[in-house]
């Protein structure tokens, strides 16, 4: 039996559990056993965007108005068709919010495979990979709640701090981070922090200033009341984690020299909105795969994922710090487990410092 969780489309609060039998695998499919994902705000965006970002079509229901949100966690081959691929393998990927997936495996390396199933032809390969995690140098039994939590994020987050410096930061020296407790935001401000000759200042809301400022990466931290601590004169850079309407207004209209706005995530689900008729420069959403193509191309995949891996290590000793650990982690097994605990994240009542672990297996 496979158990989901699925999420009204126009009402991401509104959500229902649903059981079926394990559908008969095809010639070369493979079922996983998903057996345990993270949930973080970066899945509240991939609702959020679900549409205009064709997240709803990795996992689609084919139930009209309902979809499932994709997670990043780890599962094992439970049965296999497929001759390259033995059952017990251990896997790192792209989840349904589910207790099992169908995978169609083709273009196998020692390292990846990618999910051939027709439907995912036309979406960014990027999220039909799967990494084989004996042969994944990212990879390590011993933390795999941080890479289910951090790695997606931490991509995003190392690409938007290259994909800045790549165009020179915008002739700006001034960063605004929003939703700066989330995990992307304190992401891209551990990679920000080490550029010399740029201010790094997270904006948050007055509960969650101590823990941006306790972080150390950002410069000061301020909250969303406090832009008139900013210099109106600033250039300075837009980096929008919240997807407020009203916080986006409020910083293209004090800022007479924003010299780039970049729109990331919705983290603030409430109050997302349209970025027309804004001064100044238009609000551009940043697509981390199109940066990952670029610099695939500029410096080849080996290149590319020394890079990344060299980054990631530094992160990781960073957040797992035990003297002051950035995050800490909690479990939560079963499905209404599950149902409460995406209710709590796409509300915004999270701990900042707790990242939570799911899985709908009993």
């Amino acid at each position: 039996m496979n158990t989901t969780l699925l999420v009204q489309k126009n009402r991401l609060s509104t959500t229902r559990l649903t059981t079926a039998p394990d559908t008969a695998l095809a010639p070369d499919q493979i079922r996983v056993q998903v057996d345990k994902f993270a949930l973080t705000s970066n899945n509240i965006t991939y609702a959020a965007f679900g549409e205009a970002m064709s997240y709803w079509e990795f996992y689609p229901t084919h139930e009209d108005g309902w979809g499932i949100v994709p997670v990043w966690g780890f599962g094992t081959v439970a049965q296999s068709l497929h001759a390259g691929i033995a059952v017990g393998e251990r896997l790192y990927g792209y989840w349904p919010m589910a207790s099992s997936a169908v995978l169609s495996p083709t273009r196998l390396s020692p390292g990846s495979f990618v999910d051939g199933a027709a439907h995912r032809a036309p979406l960014h390969a990027v999220y039909n990979q799967v990494m084989r995690c004996a042969a994944d140098p990212f990879y390590s039994p011993d933390t795999e709640d941080l890479q289910a939590l951090l790695r997606p994020l931490f991509i995003t987050s190392w690409l938007i701090d290259d994909f800045l410096a790549d165009n020179d930061f915008f002739q700006a020296d001034v960063m605004l981070l929003s939703s700066a407790s989330s995990k992307t935001a304190y992401g891209t401000a551990f990679q920000l922090q080490r550029r010399p000759g740029i201010e790094v200042v997270g904006l948050t809301s007055a509960g969650n200033q101590a823990f941006c400022e306790s972080l150390g990466c950002y410069s000061r931290v301020l909250t969303y009341e406090q832009l008139d601590q900013i210099a109106a004169e600033a250039p300075c850079v837009y980096i929008d984690f919240a997807g407020s309407a009203e916080l986006r207004r409020a910083i293209h209209t004090r800022f007479a020299h924003l010299k780039f706005s970049s729109s990331i995530g919705g983290t603030h689900v409430e109050q997302l909105g349209g970025a027309r008729d804004l001064p100044g420069p238009r609000a551009t959403l940043f697509f981390a795969p199109a940066q990952i193509k670029k610099r695939h191309a500029d410096w080849g995949a080996e290149g590319l994922g020394q890079r990344l891996l060299q980054a990631w290590q530094g992160f990781v000793h960073q957040v797992s710090n035990p003297a002051a650990p950035w995050l800490t982690v909690a479990h939560h097994h079963g499905p209404e487990a599950v149902q409460a605990a995406y209710a709590q994240v796409l509300a915004g009542h999270g701990d900042p410092r707790v990242g939570q672990m799911l899985s709908l297996l009993t």
